[in-house]
């Protein structure tokens, strides 16, 4: 392995830290690396050709009162194959903020389990204001550039997917909303269009917006909502795109005093909007069902007169019965998908009707769902999901799961091996919906190292047909993303 050490940055963290997401398998990581030659087990397919994303959040300072692991400051993950070769590197996403607290050399922004006023900054951005936009959620590519985003809102930060060289923010011309764009914009692979989202504070809460292949944005409407509301993604089809109304959101009284403090109405139903994709505010069709909360879809696609959403329903999503933290670790109980109770689940919109039809998909515990992308907003039968590891936020296993015949196949890695959000990769000139490969990183524990794992999709019983070293045991995080080196 040839490996360059392009930056390090110093930590301003405790030596005998035992936070528990700051230590274990959320070590952060403060090097910046490219690699080359890199050691393989297996061996790199010469049909996989692209580049695997990932983010993850790293904390670089004390917290102004308390850390939470989505505060993290966003770091990057890029291996690039081609040919049955693959190079890596990794960097920090050079926000505004992380700019302003590396030369503070200290935090500046309250984190999501700290009040707003505690903020040393005098300005900022997110659903919320105030909070520091650390663009450390998730990544998309769109017209050949890497995107990373803040899950409640701010810039959309541009990197080279393959290099991770800082190219600055969106724009679209001038029109990028002051809103900001949370995380979870879409790619129409057919199309070229990003779609996306954003929310806030303030009527009408919500907006929606399309972005054509070449960055112009086409489309950009209200979506008004009884209030503030938390949405967390965004599903579309060939034609319509789909919002959530869900009856987890900041409690009332608590944000008339200026805390942000969820609560979750079971009297009320869940709430979904349909809109053709490039219609208007008043196109907008809302249809209803159990109340829960959804991190994460699946995908969507239409059958007749039906739309079909999959994504994990949460039958707990407060943590209700629990046992509950505090002081430092205020809220931790809400981060064990187990105590969340997510499983896999359909809802089926007749647009004909107004009727809606829903069942549970799974009994197994499972979260971050990743299709073959160019299924996206199309008919799948197969998802690719992380087991939920029990206690903490992290994943232990991966599940392909066959949502045609309810067959899940599962894999799971050594104890004390962690896996982090796994794409699906056709190989070129793949004809099959599972023709390719699932991408992953894991973080070994026990030899303190982190590998790129590649499985051949159809044959997972197999095991991986290529085990790539990375040059530092890499942190846990959240998403990652999939670009066909054509795509590029």
């Amino acid at each position: 392995m040839q490996v360059e050490l392009k930056h390090t940055f110093e930590s301003g963290l405790p030596p005998d830290d035992t936070h528990p997401y700051r230590t274990g398998v959320w070590r952060p990581q403060h090097h910046e690396y490219d690699a080359w030659d890199l050691d393989v087990t297996g061996e790199i397919p010469s049909d996989l050709n692209g580049v695997y994303l990932r983010n993850t959040e790293t904390a670089m300072f004390e917290p102004i009162k308390r850390y939470h692991p989505f505060d993290g400051d966003g770091m990057l993950h890029s291996i690039t194959f081609d040919g049955g070769d693959a190079r890596y590197g990794n960097r920090f996403v050079r926000t505004e903020a992380f700019l302003a607290e590396q030369e503070a050399k200290r935090s500046l922004w309250a984190g999501i389990t700290e009040h707003p006023w505690n903020a040393v900054a005098d300005h900022g951005r997110g659903a919320r204001t105030m909070m520091k936009d650390n663009a450390s959620t998730d990544v998309i590519v769109h017209g050949g550039v890497a995107l990373a985003s803040f899950y409640q809102c701010g810039e959309l930060y541009r990197l080279d997917p393959r290099t991770l060289d800082d190219l600055g923010t969106t724009s679209w011309g001038g029109r990028f909303p002051v809103e900001g764009v949370s995380a979870h914009p879409k790619l129409d692979e057919h199309t070229g269009e990003l779609l996306f989202f954003n929310y806030s504070v303030e009527a009408p809460y919500m907006h929606y917006g399309v972005v054509s292949r070449g960055g112009r944005l086409t489309a950009y409407i209200d979506v008004p909502l009884p209030g503030p509301r938390l949405p967390h993604d965004l599903a579309f089809t060939e034609n319509y795109t789909i919002f959530n109304d869900l009856p987890l959101f900041w409690d009332e009284r608590a944000l008339a005093d200026g805390y942000y403090s969820n609560t979750f109405r079971r009297d009320m139903p869940s709430r979904f909007g349909i809109v053709p994709r490039h219609g208007t505010t008043d196109d907008i069709r809302w249809f209803e069902a159990d109340p829960t909360f959804v991190l994460h879809w699946t995908n969507a696609y239409e059958d007749g007169d039906e739309v079909v959403l999959d994504g994990f329903f949460q039958d707990n999503p407060t943590a209700r019965g629990s046992e509950r933290f505090a002081g430092e670790h205020k809220g931790f109980e809400t981060l064990d998908m187990n105590v969340l109770q997510a499983r896999a689940h359909r809802w089926r919109f007749n647009l004909a009707t107004g009727e809606t039809v829903e069942e549970q998909m799974s009994e197994r515990c499972l979260e971050f769902p990743m299709v073959n992308g160019r299924h996206a907003g199309r008919r799948h039968r197969y998802s690719y999901n992380a087991r939920c590891t029990p206690g903490l936020f992290a994943f232990d296993g991966l599940v392909k799961h066959d949502l045609d015949t309810g067959e899940e196949q599962l894999v799971e890695f050594d104890e004390g091996v962690f896996v982090s959000e796994t794409v699906m990769a056709p190989r070129d000139g793949s004809t099959a919906e599972d023709d390719g490969y699932l991408v992953t990183f894991t973080s070994d524990m026990v030899d303190d190292r982190s590998e790129c794992v590649v499985f051949d999709a159809a044959h997972l019983d197999e095991g991986p047909v290529a085990r790539i070293r990375l040059p530092e045991r890499i942190s846990s995080g959240t998403h990652s993303t999939w670009a066909p080196a054509a795509d590029l």
